[in-house]
């Protein structure tokens, strides 16, 4: 009997240990930027997190504020070369799109399109923006909810509408 006790003792110990190991996955270097309504139809706007994984990979986090459903469906989302205003913005990579039911989207960021590997330490240097779109196609691809640029063009003030460009369909 005093095996079993010494045995369950010691496997609490081991997996106490364990996962405290799996939730230190991040480095704790984080930079956000600020994602604006892009539409006058849908209000919508939120926030983009990224954080470097111990890996050295970026796990990119979309928060929207706006209304939520309860039924599944998804808002795709894009990280682009360029600012949002930029005539043919090349995507660099799709995100995982925006749930409709937490407004959320956790993608981690390997390669991009250009076949480079963004790191953390190139973010702020990074020459990009993100778009969330209405739908994948059909002509709700066009209505963009939020963009956001980011990187070096994080400054470059708050988002002119009048000035927002379309991405291609296609990756």
């Amino acid at each position: 009997m005093r095996h079993i006790f010494l045995f369950l003792g010691i496997l609490c110990i081991y997996s106490s240990c364990s996962s405290e190991e799996g939730d230190n996955t991040y480095t704790g270097k984080e930079i956000e930027y600020e994602l604006f309504q892009a539409s006058d139809a849908y209000n919508y706007q939120g926030k983009v997190l990224f954080k470097e994984l111990k890996s050295g990979q970026i796990e990119t986090v979309i928060q929207l504020n706006g209304d939520k459903g309860n039924e599944a469906y998804y808002f795709p989302a894009h990280l682009h070369f360029g600012t949002y205003d930029s005539p043919d913005a090349p995507m660099a990579v799709m995100l995982t799109p925006v749930d409709f039911r937490t407004l959320t989207s956790i993608t981690v960021v390997g390669e991009l399109s250009n076949g480079e590997i963004l790191s953390f330490g190139g973010l702020t240097d990074f020459d990009g923006h993100i778009k969330v779109h209405l739908a994948a196609d059909g002509p709700d691809y066009t209505v963009i909810l939020v963009a956001g640029n980011i990187g070096t063009n994080a400054n470059l003030g708050t988002l002119n509408r009048a000035n927002m460009t379309y991405c291609a369909p296609t990756y």
